[in-house]
């Protein structure tokens, strides 16, 4: 169940007045967003969600060469820490008040900068999505909805609430929390076994003597580095713009389909704003079944509402599609007044991948009445329908290529590449599609047996995004 970040809620398509008990929190001034430059501001505000941080720091101080490595790569990449900066005011205090309402130490709010910079369209090339990198299992797990319409780990209240539940969890089972930081990027599996490793040897079974991937070493020094520059920006030649210590945004619940780009213009922000603080919706179209609630910045509710409820156009543009025999998509775009790749890009198909006969399609409506259309599309959906039968998920394992892989599965390295965006390099645990073309590879029970064992370990892995 999300946790609903403020007290208001608007009733989309609601009267003006059906505003919930609860008071609007004032608006930011730092519409902006941070600023960061190579001199240091002595004169900090009180009303700085940086120095509620810092006064809430209880991580054991972690001592390593690696630190000042990643210390230094932060401070002479300002331009980074900007961008990081800008994006993570949208999200922070949220993160900084769910973190203090539970009793964790408030370094865990900065764990997005070294997930995701923040980013909520950040992708690894393991699957992890959104600004606490879940994959996707892991996300289930917790929660978070994945398919066509809509992807709940780029939601930013479903995935700092999963995130969060997460990192108590693997706390509580290990009681510490730097092994739980490094089964949150390793896996609690991986770290079950590394202790069990060292019990067995006689080694110390703790985070520093353990046996672990280079990513996951790096990760609580990447970690303490940012506590570093965010508790003394001065000493690295750097001043932190404040961040005010306030609600950045507030939730809207949503009774009806809207599209995307009409919901940010009735609340007169720029559909990147918009998507921003809404990142978890995949299409034009955002379907009330999978959005309790729309985030907008506080001092745009008001806006939103006035202009909802004075709003004459329909509220949807788009409609399910069902392709008929013999159509082409390139036809279809220009019946519908779009682009092949505005289509494409829309319904989420390769350009690789042809319209089939009866495959349904998100098109423009026309002037036509769309009511209860996306009920039967988002239960099944297009995409995921047509992966299963034509394309195969591969786990890669220790010592496959592209050329072993390309041979198993009797297609080319350059095929293999394009479905896999132009890949060169692979690792154990990453996922490639495969294209079936013209008949299934034989497998042998060897390999079946290797691949089940490949996707039960994923369960047990969570590899994470690198900055």
């Amino acid at each position: 169940m999300s946790v609903v970040h403020a007290e208001e809620k608007v009733l989309l398509n609601s009267s003006p007045d059906a505003v919930l008990a609860g008071s609007i929190p004032k608006p930011s001034t730092a519409s902006a967003g941070p600023d960061l430059t190579l001199t240091a501001n002595p004169n900090l505000s009180h009303n700085d969600l940086w120095q509620r941080i810092r006064n809430g720091y209880a991580l054991r101080k972690f001592n390593s060469p690696l630190v000042a490595k990643h210390e230094q790569w932060y401070a002479k990449h300002p331009a980074y820490m900007q961008q990081m900066t800008e994006r993570g005011q949208r999200y922070l205090y949220f993160i900084v008040e769910e973190v203090e309402r539970r009793g964790m130490p408030s370094e865990i709010a900065l764990l997005p900068i070294i997930e995701s910079a923040f980013n909520p369209r950040a992708n690894s090339i393991s699957g992890a999505a959104g600004i606490w990198q879940f994959i996707p299992s892991t996300g289930k797990h917790f929660g978070m909805q994945q398919n066509w319409w809509y992807d709940g780990r780029r939601n930013i209240i479903s995935a700092t609430t999963g995130a969060l539940d997460y990192l108590q969890m693997l706390h509580g089972m290990f009681g510490d929390w730097e092994l739980a930081l490094a089964a949150y990027n390793w896996g609690e599996g991986a770290v079950h076994q590394a202790l069990a490793h060292n019990r067995k040897l006689g080694l110390p079974a703790n985070y520093a003597n353990l046996k672990m991937p280079s990513i996951t070493r790096n990760y609580l020094p990447k970690l303490q580095a940012i506590k570093n520059i965010i508790g003394n920006p001065a000493s690295f030649g750097l001043a932190l713009h404040p961040v005010p210590d306030q609600p950045y945004f507030v939730a809207v619940s949503t009774s009806k389909n809207i599209d995307m780009e009409l919901a940010a213009g009735l609340a007169e922000v720029t559909l990147d704003e918009f998507r921003a603080l809404n990142p978890a919706h995949n299409r034009p179209v955002i379907l009330q079944e999978n959005s309790e609630v729309l985030l907008l910045p506080v001092d745009k509710v008001e806006t939103f509402r006035a202009n909802l409820a004075s709003n004459s156009l329909p509220l949807v543009s788009w409609h399910a599609y069902k392709s008929r025999k013999g159509e082409h998509l390139n036809e279809l775009a220009t019946r519908f007044g779009q682009s092949p790749e505005t289509l494409r890009s829309i319904n989420g198909l390769s350009t690789r991948l042809k319209v089939s006969t009866g495959q349904m399609l998100l098109v423009p409506l026309n002037g036509q009445i769309a009511e209860n259309e996306f009920e039967a599309f988002n239960a099944h959906p297009a995409l995921a329908s047509q992966l299963s039968r034509n394309i195969i998920r591969y786990t890669v394992r220790k010592g496959d290529t592209l050329s072993t892989i390309s041979r198993l599965y009797k297609v080319s390295v350059e095929n293999l590449q394009g479905w896999n965006s132009n890949v060169r390099i692979l690792s154990p645990g990453q996922h490639i599609f495969i294209m079936k073309l013209n008949k299934s590879p034989q497998i042998s029970s060897a390999d079946r047996n290797r691949s089940k064992l490949g996707m039960a370990s994923e369960r047990d892995k969570k590899f994470m995004h690198k900055t």
